[in-house]
């Protein structure tokens, strides 16, 4: 078994493409198809999940760009490398702790740093459009000797029952989707698959982090890959507009709150808006 101190002192530490947060994003999709993942996990485990491959292409028009998926796909090596770790590790153990135990979806999962504090107690899901994102999720569930059900899947679909899971995770997810109704649709899908009373844990891009003071709400953010630029959407949020979307799609808001590693005196100006929420 690989243990985390070998791979840290192993992993090369590479001057990073782009500085924006680990992400991931779904987009809406007109026609889908079946597929499965599967991953070798602890004990030599193979978990598998069946669910829907979307094919559809997502609006992007405005600068005829890449639609968001092809993006992922293309860069899913290169965010393995230069993203191996979560940025939110301690919001992360810290829920790990809150939450005990049940079984944790993680939507919009990427290549699947945020499943490692609760690999030991949980049963673990993930999805994510791109499936070169989750081909890096299956080698790093290896590397880090964990099993957990991978599924190529829409944030507007989730491919599961109501009332599914006891918590989950959405970490820099939604502000890749576009369009007002697509995004509370995928609210809504959430808290579809939550148990009652089940929490979430959300983050998304702070609309009035200094970088962005300049800009609108909509922004294409660039990632070098393979001597390509590549642009990536991304919807901005206020700390009253993710409160008010969650609340409109059912949630109560236990907290919001800007990430543990922001230094400014205002959480106003925060990189990211963290949300704990329950159904």
């Amino acid at each position: 078994m690989t243990t985390s101190k070998e791979v840290k002192d192993a992993y090369c530490r590479c001057e990073e493409q782009s500085d924006d947060a680990m992400a991931m994003s779904f987009c809406h999709c007109e026609a889908r198809s079946a597929v499965a993942i599967s991953v070798e996990g602890h004990g030599g485990g193979i978990a598998s999940l069946r669910s829907q491959r979307q094919v559809g292409r997502v609006r992007n028009d405005r600068q005829g760009l890449p639609n968001t998926r092809e993006v992922f796909d293309e860069i899913a090596e290169s965010w393995y490398r230069f993203r191996h770790w979560s940025r939110f590790t301690r919001e992360l153990e810290e829920l790990a702790l809150r939450w005990r135990k049940g079984r944790l979806l993680n939507v919009g999962c990427a290549h699947g740093p945020d499943f490692l504090p609760f690999k030991e107690n949980f049963g673990l899901w993930g999805v994510d459009f791109s499936t070169q994102m989750l081909k890096q999720a299956q080698k790093y569930a290896a590397k880090f000797d964990f099993e957990v059900n991978l599924a190529v899947a829409d944030a507007l679909s989730l491919p599961f029952p109501d009332n599914t899971f006891d918590c989950a995770i959405v970490v820099a997810t939604y502000h890749h989707i576009e369009g007002d109704k697509q995004r509370r649709k995928a609210f809504q899908e959430l808290g579809r698959v939550l148990k009652p009373g089940g929490e979430a844990f959300v983050t998304v891009w702070n609309r009035w982090q200094p970088r962005f003071w300049l800009k609108g709400k909509e922004v294409n953010v660039p990632w070098k890959s393979r001597g390509r630029v590549l642009y990536r959407y991304y919807y901005l949020f206020s700390y009253n507009e993710l409160h008010k979307l969650l609340t409109q799609a059912g949630f109560q808001v236990v907290s919001i709150f800007p990430e543990q590693s922001h230094r400014f005196l205002l959480k106003f100006f925060s990189r990211n808006i963290c949300a704990l929420i329950k159904k």
